[in-house]
């Protein structure tokens, strides 16, 4: 029954684990629901989303490409503990955001998020059937302390825009502005988040699987570049408290001035080119009401998904890189947990990674010691009544309500708990499962070397960490069969169970194969224990018998 028990737990993970690599659950639709002040403010003062889809038509009709010559102008910098954000006249656009303590893996140099010739931050106004575009506009520039403001116009209509470091973040831009010249109509802003991050990964396509964006009305939504083809629009519907494009490891995302209003009405993402099957670019854009007095404020998170970073925030910006669709609840919570013990054990113990994850298995393993003996004289329990079990079995095989009557009277009679040794086989699966998707999100694992191992988030080059983690899965199940009754088919998932495993995680992060392996060869001197301990209990047993 446990081997049974332990191939359906593999197959969860399969079933759990591959298709979160590969399929993206639906946005869901937004419920009917009584229209917030907000959401009437957006309603009178602009378009929906829908609406504002025939207004980024050229752009569907003639793609993104991945790299454009650079946009001429004076530029200016805001910079943060941790950033650097240049700015250009051109736009008032965001033409260039460094990370210095982030190497770029596709490229010399820091992390830059802003690709070459692409720009964050570009504006349209939409003032009645009329579309203003300030995205090409030569602004005036101005500096004052640590802020930098744009000013520039459009006919009648004056744009003005301030970029300046939010105080504590670092990360974290204020963006503050106004618009007049709109004579008491209201408008709507439309901000330009270009057409995704740049790659600085190493497993480029890996990351632009990633690429989504993600808005937040209760809990965050995404919208895969995957699913929308080159030239298509497709509309995410708000309103949104933040709406964000992200990566594997990065987020660029504009937050509501109120955590407690959603401000943005909702987003437009146009398709772009794409890399076999895969997309690689799509034009983003987020619809913001602007009331008659022509003024608007909200804030720019641009930088790494750092859990405390984005935890700090309190918005749930942590949740925006999904941790499994199929077993969400399960799996975020147990997941959410290692990650903040791992990075407490690397801070607290000054530890690298590496060994924090060596660490972790063995802790897991000694923390199930006392499970694993409960599950043995369960084990022993179960194989002394078995003689009695078949008896039972034979003597009522007519009597199916019978039968079960009198297996709960021996379980009783002899105190046996049949699911006693199964617990011990379940809990490390739920750690296991949670890992896969620390490892696939959590950012301070990116570039991290271990002995060999040149990433802990990529797959071991050399394939040396899963070959000696199915070998001492192998070596794990030889021995747990030591001293138990011939059977066929444990026999055989001895040797099917750590092929299948090892094929299924040889392209997995390294550092989640380390931390299985570590697991089981922890194991190994534990099963030892167990294997003497459980003769002694049999031999105990016959002697009473």
């Amino acid at each position: 029954m446990e081997r049974r028990l332990l191939l359906a737990i593999s197959l969860m993970i399969v079933v759990a684990v591959l298709p979160s690599l590969f399929i993206k659950p639906q946005p869901r639709r937004p419920t009917p629901q009584r229209p917030t002040p907000a959401a009437r403010d957006s309603a009178a003062t602009g378009p929906a989303p829908q609406a504002v889809a025939p207004a980024l038509a050229p752009a569907a009709r003639a793609p993104v490409e991945p790299v454009a010559a650079p946009v001429r102008g004076d530029t200016a910098a805001v910079a943060t503990p941790r950033a650097r954000y240049r700015f250009n006249t051109v736009g008032a656009a965001l033409e260039s955001a460094q990370f210095p303590g982030f190497r770029s893996f596709n490229g010399p140099g820091p992390v830059d998020l802003v690709r070459p010739g692409d720009r964050f931050l570009t504006y349209r106004v939409v003032v009645g059937a009329d579309t203003l575009r300030f995205d090409s506009v030569a602004f005036g520039m101005a500096r004052s302390g640590e802020a930098v403001s744009f000013s520039g116009a459009r006919g009648p209509v004056q744009f003005n825009v301030a970029y300046a470091r939010t105080t504590g973040r670092n990360y974290q831009l204020d963006i503050t502005g106004t618009i007049e010249g709109l004579e008491g109509r209201g408008a709507l802003l439309l901000v330009g988040l270009g057409s995704g991050l740049a790659n600085v990964e190493a497993d480029s396509l890996d990351n632009y699987r990633r690429y989504g964006v993600v808005g937040r009305r209760v809990a965050p939504e995404e919208k895969s570049f995957q699913k929308v083809a080159a030239g298509e629009t497709a509309v995410l519907e708000g309103p949104f408290d933040w709406v964000a494009v992200k990566s594997k490891y990065f987020i660029a995302a504009l937050l509501s001035s109120d955590s407690t209003h959603r401000e943005f009405g909702g987003a437009v993402m146009v398709g772009g080119p794409r890399t076999g099957r895969t997309a690689t670019h799509a034009q983003a854009w987020v619809t913001r009401a602007v009331g008659a007095d022509g003024r608007f404020r909200f804030s720019l998170f641009l930088g790494p998904q750092e859990y405390r970073e984005l935890r700090a925030l309190g918005r749930q910006l942590d949740k925006a890189s999904p941790y499994g669709w199929i077993f969400k609840p399960i799996v975020m919570p147990v997941a959410v947990w290692i990650t903040q013990l791992l990075l407490w054990m690397h801070e607290h113990l000054r530890l690298g990674y590496g060994l924090v994850l060596v660490l972790f298995g063995i802790l897991v393993r000694v923390l199930l010691w006392p499970l694993n003996q409960k599950a043995m004289r369960s084990s022993v329990a179960m194989q002394a009544v078995q003689p009695l079990m078949k008896e039972i079995q034979v003597r009522h095989k007519d009597d199916p309500q019978r039968l079960q009557q009198e297996t709960m009277k021996l379980y009783k009679e002899h105190k046996v708990n049949p699911l006693g040794g199964c617990l011990p086989m379940l809990l490390p699966f739920p750690v296991l499962l949670a890992l896969f998707f620390v490892f696939a999100n959590t950012i301070e694992f990116r570039g991290v070397p271990f002995l060999w191992l040149p990433d802990l988030s990529l797959r071991d080059p050399y394939y040396i960490i899963p070959v000696v983690m199915g070998a001492s899965m192998w070596a794990l199940s030889k021995l747990g069969q030591k001293g138990m009754p011939p059977n066929p088919q444990a026999k055989m998932m001895t040797t099917v169970m750590p092929i299948m495993m090892t094929v299924m995680f040889v392209n997995f992060a390294s550092g989640l194969n380390l931390y299985y392996a570590v697991s089981n060869l922890v194991s190994l001197p534990q099963q030892y224990l167990i294997n003497q301990a459980r003769q002694r209990e049999l031999e105990k047993r016959k002697g009473k018998s």
